[in-house]
């Protein structure tokens, strides 16, 4: 059996880096090997940004390269929000296309972040964080992500942030759910450029409270949200944007998602194939 933590993938080195630590606190965990896979984009970041470790594996090599060894039952770890929707059918839909004739497999998904319901823990968690290091006395917070075409995204995503919300309570002042983009979706609204114009949440200290999981060119130091904070704050002086940590870079993400496949490998059977 081959055990994968599996994310979307990014060229952003730190990304790669931070997967590789989860699959590693997963396998201590579990005491099994647990491979770090991207399904895309990280195999064309370059050696040296790796600090000399092999580049990111994605799905299309991984498969391959273990089936070629004889391996034919794997188990898929996902480091997603949620594996549902979208994602989680085109994810499906690429490794079905790897099984062949001569080299069929089976696979599993262990459960998500989302299913353990340990989301919102972490960000209540990362705000609180935040407020101590920034000194804050009850801020506003705008729980944002990516955006998407699904409708479910959005929907997890309000949800998150109504039990954020309630674990919270009166730690926090108002608290809104963003989209970084997708203004062609109405279920992405508001987006967080609009909330931050919003009342309430357009001046003084305002934490941005960040639903993904590793940084990169989104959530990165100089990703996309710093840049869209960075223009609210210089369209409105008065307006201080604090950005938390990420769910990804928490100890209770690897810790919880060792626990749903634990659970996933004692339900788990060697396949048989005609």
């Amino acid at each position: 059996m081959t055990i994968a933590l599996i994310d979307n993938g990014s060229l952003e080195p730190a990304a790669t880096r931070n997967l590789r630590v989860v699959a590693e606190a997963i396998a201590l965990s579990v005491e099994a090997t647990v491979h770090p896979v991207s399904w895309k984009h990280s195999d064309r970041i370059p050696l040296s940004a790796l600090d000399g470790d092999p580049t990111g594996t994605t799905l299309a090599t991984f498969v391959p390269a273990h089936l070629a060894r004889g391996e034919r039952q794997f188990v898929f770890v996902p480091f997603f929000i949620s594996a549902q929707g979208a994602i989680g059918s085109a994810l499906r839909t690429d490794l079905e296309k790897l099984s062949t004739p001569e080299r069929p497999f089976t696979f599993t998904f262990s459960g998500s972040l989302a299913d353990a319901g340990v989301i919102p823990q972490i960000l209540a968690a990362r705000v609180r964080e935040t407020i101590a290091l920034a000194g804050l006395d009850s801020p506003p917070v705008i729980v944002v992500d990516h955006g998407g075409p699904s409708p479910l995204s959005a929907e997890l995503r309000n949800r998150i942030a109504d039990e954020t919300r309630a674990l919270l309570g009166t730690e926090i002042g108002p608290l809104a759910a963003a989209s970084m983009e997708g203004e062609d979706h109405a279920h992405n609204h508001p987006l967080l450029a609009a909330q931050l114009r919003a009342p309430g949440f357009d001046s003084g200290d305002v934490i941005i409270s960040l639903l993904f999981l590793s940084p990169g060119r989104h959530a990165g130091a100089f990703g996309d949200i710093a840049q869209i904070c960075g223009a609210a704050e210089s369209a409105t002086p008065a307006l201080r944007c604090h950005l938390t940590d990420l769910v990804g870079t928490h100890p209770l993400a690897a810790t919880s998602l060792a626990a749903a496949l634990r659970a996933t490998l004692s339900t788990v059977h060697a396949p048989t194939f005609a």
